[in-house]
Formats: structure tokens, sequence, C-alpha cells
């Protein structure tokens, strides 16, 4: 049955299946936001610990997402990645590269003897959670507001910025679009920290992580409501019909009005991270990250289908219209479609081993007892 499916469906399949491991990853963002916290909520030495080893467990979660968003683009979208990974390259080296230092961070902050220092790797920690998130934001940006590459007709990519990728985090648009990122990653990790942590030992702790949930918010809702602005008013790329391309006035405004599912997946994302923030910081709860990781991902979902459907170029060229990406012309065969939406199907039951995981390793609540284990980060 799959495959008699014709090609513009599975791309169309496909980049839904990218949007939800891609917001997915955005969820798993709170680990970032948690660590950016670190030396604003933790004042003591335990304190610091708790968020450290609370985090910690889930980490690895977050980098695998990541990769697999990576895989899933290169599988399924390769004349992007060709494009994106190979012109961009310096923004793409530094966002792998906080990565790194992040996972560097957990093995050795508390080795004995480490050259470097446990604030050292706690600094790491820092950077990871935000400039790797902010860069990460400004790349997600370009998908609105173009990239600066032109494709020849042997689909070879030529970069025509010399800062090959590091020129976005210059746009107003993608600055906004990543420090909303690195506020709502903050929003999120301080909302599972209170889920996460037993703060019964250190009510102090909650109490900050709390107030840090409601800050965030209000720091991230004007580079909100600038990116929404925006995306009402600015011109949008668009592909008709025989592969031209054009710059159309409120193509994104279009999109939304076009699609009211994706319309309603923003406005219900949006108001769950908000009830997630007020029943942390106002009705003492401890399940807002639930409510505020299910409204990222809606609001993640929403984004991903401004950028890619309804014959929109989800990576447009500033340098060269004709020369944009959109999921027709960017996508792998008919061939290859069909036999990785067969595998697609496992997922599932991939999701499902993930949150049986997920919920064994949240059975109990990080203490201090746990710190004391040899194992400990």
């Amino acid at each position: 049955m799959i495959g008699s499916l014709d090609i513009s469906v599975l791309q169309q399949i496909w980049w839904l299946l990218v949007a939800v491991v891609g917001s997915l990853f955005l969820f798993m963002n709170f680990v970032q936001g948690g660590q950016s916290l670190l030396w604003q909520v933790a004042k003591t030495e335990t304190e610091k610990s708790l968020v450290i080893n609370s985090l910690g467990r889930k980490w690895e979660l977050t980098f695998t997402t990541l990769v697999l968003f990576g895989g899933a683009l290169f599988a399924a979208f390769p004349k992007f990645y060709a494009t994106s990974f190979g012109g961009a390259y310096w923004v793409w080296m530094l966002i792998l590269f906080t990565f790194i230092v992040q996972a560097v961070s957990y093995e050795f902050r508390k080795k004995p003897d480490n050259l470097l220092g446990a604030r050292v790797f706690e600094l790491f920690l820092l950077i990871n959670g935000s400039i790797g998130i902010l860069l990460i934001g400004a790349a997600v940006g370009t998908f609105f507001t173009g990239s600066n590459f032109e494709l020849n007709q042997y689909n070879q990519a030529r970069w025509t910025h010399p800062l090959h990728g590091l020129e976005a985090a210059f746009s107003l648009f993608n600055l906004s679009f990543g420090l909303f990122l690195v506020f709502n990653a903050r929003v999120l990790g301080a909302m599972y920290l209170v889920n996460n942590i037993d703060c019964t030992t250190v009510p102090q702790l909650e109490q900050r992580l709390r107030r840090a949930c409601l800050v965030n918010l209000v720091c991230a809702l004007p580079f909100l409501l600038f990116i929404l602005g925006s995306l009402l008013v600015m011109p949008g790329y668009s592909v008709d019909g025989s592969g031209v391309v054009s710059l159309v006035p409120g193509k994104y405004l279009a999109n939304l009005l076009a699609m009211p599912v994706t319309l309603g997946l923003l406005v219900a994302g949006l108001v769950l991270v908000i009830w997630g923030v007020v029943s942390t910081a106002f009705l003492g709860g401890g399940r807002g990250i639930w409510f505020g990781g299910l409204g990222t991902v809606l609001v993640g979902l929403a984004v991903f289908a401004i950028a890619g459907y309804n014959d929109t170029p989800f990576y447009p060229s500033k340098a060269d219209l004709q020369s944009s990406l959109s999921i027709h012309n960017a996508s792998s065969s008919h061939y290859t479609l069909t036999a990785m939406t067969y595998v697609a199907l496992v997922i599932p039951l991939v999701l499902g081993y993930i949150a049986y995981v997920w919920k064994l390793m949240n059975a109990r609540k990080v203490g201090p007892d746990d710190l004391e284990d040899s194992k400990a980060y």
C-alpha cells in the first residue's frame, strides 16, 4: 500500500516526520535550559549537584534526538542536508562543538584531579545551553529569511557569504528566534527540575526555580511577539506548479489561513506553555513540564508546517531564488522514501520504549542520597 503512494504524498509524510522529531528536540531542550539556569538558581554545592544530576539523566536523549533529526533530514531531503551542512558549515560546527563540550562536562566534571576544575565544565554547560540553542534557533530562522547559497546545474552548492552560516545570527528575525528558543528552554528547564528534584530538602532551590520559570517566560514574550508579528507581515517564498520560486507578500500569513489546523496547533501550543508556567509559578504544581513540553511540540509542528507546506520552499536562497529548496525538489527518490516509510512503522515502538525507560528513570525524584553514588555527575 505504501509503495503505491504518490511521491508528493511521501514527501509530505516525511516533512511531517522530520517536524515531529525536530519538535521533540525542542522539548528536550529543557536539558540545555536547565544547564543555563545552574548559576542562577543553585547557590550551594548541594543544590548545584542536584540540578546537574537531574539533567544528567536526560542529556543523552537530547543529543540522540538531534542526531536523529539530522539523520532524517539526510535520508529524506539529502539536497538540503548537502547544501546547508556543506555550505553553512561554521554555524553547524559551532553547534556540534557546544554539544561535544556538554558531553565532556557531564563525564569529567566530578572526576578527581581533573585538569580544568568543576567550574570550567559548568561554564561549558552554560555555553551549550545558551549559545548552542541560540545558533540552532538562528539556523531554523533561515527557513523564513533565506540563506546565502546558489546551486549550479549539477546541484553543487556555492555559499556566497564568507561567514558560511554564521551570518544568520546577524538577522534580527533569526536572532529573535534563537533568543526565544533560549528562554523557552529555560522555562522548560525550570519546570522539569521542579518536577524531578526532591525539593523537600532544598526548599530555597524550589522557590528560585518557580520564580525562574515565570521570569524567563516574561523574557521570552517580546521575542515571541516579534516573531509572530514578522511572520504576519513579511513577504515569503512560494513555488508554483512549474517550479518557479518568487517572493509573495504575506505568504506566511496566507499559509496560516490556508491551514487552519496549523493555526490551531500554534494557538494551543502557546496556551499550554503559558498554563504550564502558571501552574508552576503560581499554583505550586509540579507537572508544568508536561503542559509546557506538549505546548512546545505543538508550536514546533506549526513552525515546520508554515515553513514547508502549501508550496513553500523551506530553505529559500537569497542569492538565487530559483536555487531555493522545497520538499519537492530536495527529497530522495520515490523508492528511497517508500523504503524509509516502511522502516518508520517501528517508530511507535521506539517511542513506547523511550516512554517506558523515562518512567523508570523518573520513578524516584533526585535527592541528596543520589549525590553519594559513585556514578553521580
